[in-house]
């Protein structure tokens, strides 16, 4: 009873408390929006009459109201907030009416209102009464509900075109909303609304010098999350546009991110501005372009001789040696290093191997790296390039065993990179020596000496040519070696005769073979060129079960691989190939292939092939461990496809920390090499704990390879973080020989050149992913996939693959003679702008630098002057600069 009368009670109170809240909007109303809702309610009354002209006379009231109101941004207009109440009402008068004008006014008030309510899923009212009122006065209704509009059409055409039905009436109103867009600052929710309807050939005629920037910068940064063939559309679309406006730089990025190697020399020749040209040349050299423009004939032949060599000398790389060194002097860093300055012994507990141990072989084949890594580029150092002539002591190439000596002399051409004048004098003597082991470090050097550079003189071939027949094994990989690395990108056809004979030759090792292949991927990356795809597919097909499965075998595949990079569809045809070979390589060499072909994609599809192969749980044996060999390149695909967007590189990592947890030991193996390659020269704290963490891991291959990891990931970055992490793994493995080596190339990988030279194949403000760079790198991390057989073994040297994606991570500014020039520029981390209104700031948190200035992973660059106006949009490598006509010096 108590209860009953407690909720006796507590009724009237609740009535009292409905009724206030009934009441509250009503008393909320000022004088003025009552009288509005009065009148819109003896409107909507009036629309229900018999009289035409009445109506009429109601609508255009109504309409009025609407048009006239002023309201805040987020806020519903006052007359559509009091017309709501009454839309059924509204609807059941506009099915009654008859057809005519007044049904087709009421039709767009009711489209508006409709837009202003949430309906059912799937219904879209606004768009069915919108095509029963006017079709042809959208904007008069304002921004918010063309939006609206659009996204209905969008989900309308989706439906219209599973059902094959007409669209015509659709494409009407798009025709109207696409100019409004582009004019009204909403260029990107005009190119969503042409991507959805399949009309984007239509946005090039609504595209201007005022708009063109933004159109173009969002239509670039989607094409990462289309399906094929649309994202390479709308890359040509923006190819178009910046051609249309004489943005040549920004073509020419567009055309080396197609990888068509006619757009690219079209957008060369199109460009008459001479000190424009040089800075396009700029861009082809960094990106390692160097046979994607013919200078002599053809259509970007110039006829100037004096300014095709001053261009040749531009695309070659010719002066990058003096441009680094410049940045060298300005940072002060030319001191030569020992091995010593990177170890920081004293540094670490006193875990260290004492007595003999210290000059065991293989300390001073890890120092050997160190050393080269640490000084490369600088043409001097204290250990392999110091005069033992006249003095007692023993060149510190001699004090290496027998395989380590060919690292050792290859170290002289790291030592000495980009500079062949300098270089090849230092290593010319080495070429005459007793030692066959020496010789082939010669000859590995003198292709590194020429790797990223084009001599005109031509030196490479001629002198490691004749070695590639040689009778030694270990002097023909050298020379094989060396050539691939000296013409990587070229596509010189005299390398192809002569590496070709030696992939077909099935009398050759497999290991000539394997890096005869690994040198002509290099050479023809990305080419697809079909004589090499036959050779290598021949060789894969010649060749018997036990040669195919050993490590050399998976080289084979990486040069196939190689020539497809990057090319996506066009593999195709191979892999239906790839599927016929031997068991034991058939399926690594369909993922690799995969892989390879849709580099930097970003292709979610293919992403998602590959999780499910290294989801599998496949039971092995010692005799079928071959069955499981494809989950390795599965996963290093993942990184593959997502590292060239920010967005799919992050979900990427997260995927791998999930492999880490639930993967076979064949996955796991690989994981810490995909997060290198996902993070190269960009050690993020989160990325360098997941390594630390793994190179502490029970299985010895995992941490091999973390360990290794850690070092690509902190390439040439001097991260204090990480030296003190490999710091700590040198004393904590100072009883394992082989791991110890791993850390010691780590450190030398992350003070490389002193902190000034970087590693990542990604550049042009992450823009384009540089095919020669990623080749070099893949070699290195399919040797990783079997370490103790190569990179533990004999077979080192495969480090200096690294060598195709070093550059120096600067800024430099030139004037219009190519001389350099100092200038203040503001350098930050770099904000994402695309898509976003005004003018944003591109960069934030900035500190102003006078050029040379280091650039890190992630930072933007912008001049801090007007006195200059530099020739690209993009402040990164060289940049030339003109002086501003305008500019004014103001007084101080």
């Amino acid at each position: 009873m108590a209860v009953a009368k407690e909720e006796q009670k507590a009724a009237p109170d609740k009535q009292k408390q409905d009724g206030k809240k009934k009441q509250e909007p009503e008393e909320e109303l000022s004088d003025e929006d009552l009288e509005l809702k009065k009148n819109i309610e003896l409107m909507v009354e009036r629309v229900k009459d018999s009289d035409a002209a009445i109506v009429k006379a109601a609508l255009d009231a109504i309409t009025k109201e609407i048009h006239t109101t002023t309201s805040s941004m987020t806020a519903v207009p006052k007359p559509l907030k009091f017309l709501r109440p009454h839309l059924e009402t509204l609807i059941s008068t506009f099915e009654a009416m008859p057809a005519g004008p007044n049904r087709q006014t009421l039709a767009d008030v009711l489209s508006l209102l409709t837009s202003t309510v949430a309906g059912k899923e799937g219904e879209r009212e606004g768009l069915r009464f919108k095509l029963q009122g006017n079709t042809s006065d959208l904007e008069t209704w304002g921004h918010e509900y063309m939006r609206h509009l659009a996204g209905e059409i969008a989900e309308e055409y989706k439906g219209r075109h599973e059902k094959e039905q007409p669209v015509d009436d659709l494409l009407h109103l798009v025709a109207q909303i696409v100019p409004y867009h582009m004019t009204h600052n909403a260029e990107p929710e005009a190119v969503d609304l042409l991507l959805e309807v399949d009309q984007l050939d239509k946005l090039e005629q609504h595209v201007d010098d005022k708009n063109y920037a933004r159109t173009c910068l969002y239509l670039v940064s989607c094409c990462t999350y289309l399906p094929e063939p649309e994202d390479t559309q709308v890359l040509q679309l923006a190819h178009r546009v910046y051609m249309a406006q004489h943005k040549y730089h920004d073509a020419l990025r567009v055309a080396l991110r197609l990888n068509e190697p006619a757009t690219i020399e079209a957008t060369f020749a199109a460009c008459s501005d001479v000190l424009e040209r040089r800075q396009l040349g700029y861009l082809l050299a960094r990106h390692g372009a160097w046979g994607a423009i013919n200078l002599e004939e053809g259509p970007a032949a110039v006829e100037d001789e004096a300014e095709r060599e001053a261009l040749r000398e531009i695309i070659s790389n010719s002066k990058l040696s003096e441009h680094f060194l410049a940045l060298a002097r300005d940072l002060d860093v030319m001191e030569p290093k020992v091995p010593e300055d990177v170890y920081k012994s004293h540094l670490t507990d006193g875990r260290q191997p004492a007595g003999a141990a210290l000059d065991s072989a293989r300390q001073n084949l890890a120092s050997t790296f160190v050393n080269a890594f640490v000084n490369a580029g600088y043409g001097q150092d204290k250990l392999v390039t110091v005069s033992t002539e006249g003095n007692d002591t023993v060149h510190w190439i001699f004090k290496n065993k027998d395989h380590g000596k060919t690292s050792a002399t290859a170290s002289l051409g790291l030592i000495s990179l980009w500079d062949v004048e300098g270089g090849l004098p230092l290593i010319d003597k080495y070429l005459y020596s007793n030692d066959n082991a020496v010789v082939a470090g010669a000859l590995l050097a003198t292709g590194l000496v020429n790797c990223g550079v084009q001599n005109e003189n031509d030196p490479a071939f001629a002198l490691i040519s004749d070695y590639v027949s040689n009778a030694d094994a270990g002097i023909r990989s050298g020379a094989i070696l060396g050539l691939g690395l000296a013409y990587a990108g070229t596509q010189r056809e005299e390398v192809q005769e002569l590496l070709v004979p030696l992939v077909l030759d099935s009398d050759q090792t497999m290991e000539v073979a394997g890096l005869a292949a690994l040198a002509l991927g290099l050479v023809f990356s990305s080419s697809c060129k079909e004589d090499v795809v036959e050779a290598l597919l021949t060789a894969l097909m010649s060749r018997g079960e036990t040669e195919l499965s050993g490590v050399w075998a998976k080289f084979l595949v990486l040069g196939l691989g190689l020539l497809f990079l990057g090319k996506q569809e066009v593999v195709e045809p191979t892999l239906e190939i790839a599927k016929t070979l031997a068991e034991c390589v058939s399926k690594y060499a369909q993922v690799v292939l995969d892989g390879c072909a849709y580099a930097g994609s970003g292709n979610v599809l293919k992403v998602q092939e590959l999780l499910a192969l290294c989801g599998e749980h496949i039971e092995t044996e010692e005799a079928t461990a071959w069955k499981a060999v494809h989950q390795g390149p599965a996963v290093l695909g993942i990184a593959l496809i997502a590292m060239a967007e920010p967005l799919g590189a992050q979900m990427a990592t997260r995927m791998l920390e999930h492999l880490l947890s639930y993967g076979e030991p064949p996955v796991r193996r690989c994981v810490p090499l995909a997060l290198a390659l996902l993070h190269v020269s960009d050690p993020a704290q989160q990325v360098v704990d997941a390594l630390s963490r793994l190179s502490h891991d029970a299985d010895t291959e995992a941490a091999q390879n973390a360990v290794l990891a850690l070092g690509i990931v902190g390439a040439g970055t001097n991260n204090a973080r990480l030296a003190g992490i490999l710091r700590g793994l040198a004393s904590y493995y100072y009883k394992e020989p082989s791991l110890l080596f791993l850390v010691r190339a780590a450190q030398g990988l992350a003070h490389m050149g002193k902190g000034l030279i970087g590693l990542s194949p990604i550049h042009t403000d992450k823009q384009l992913l540089s095919g020669v760079a990623l080749s070099g790198l893949l070699a290195v991390l399919t040797a990783c996939q079997d370490l103790k057989a190569t990179i533990g073994a004999k077979h080192h040297y495969l480090l200096y693959c690294l060598a195709t994606a070093m550059k120096p991570r600067m800024l430099l500014t030139v004037d219009n003679e190519g001389q350099l020039l100092s200038v203040p520029v503001r350098v930050g981390q770099a904000v994402d702008v695309v898509a976003q209104a005004g003018r944003p700031k591109t960069i934030t948190g900035f500190q102003t630098h006078t050029t040379p200035v280091l650039m890190s992973a992630g930072e933007r660059a912008e001049l801090g002057s007007e006195k200059y106006l530099p020739l690209t949009p993009i402040l990164e490598g060289t940049v030339i600069l003109k002086t501003n006509p305008d500019y004014v010096e103001l007084a101080e």
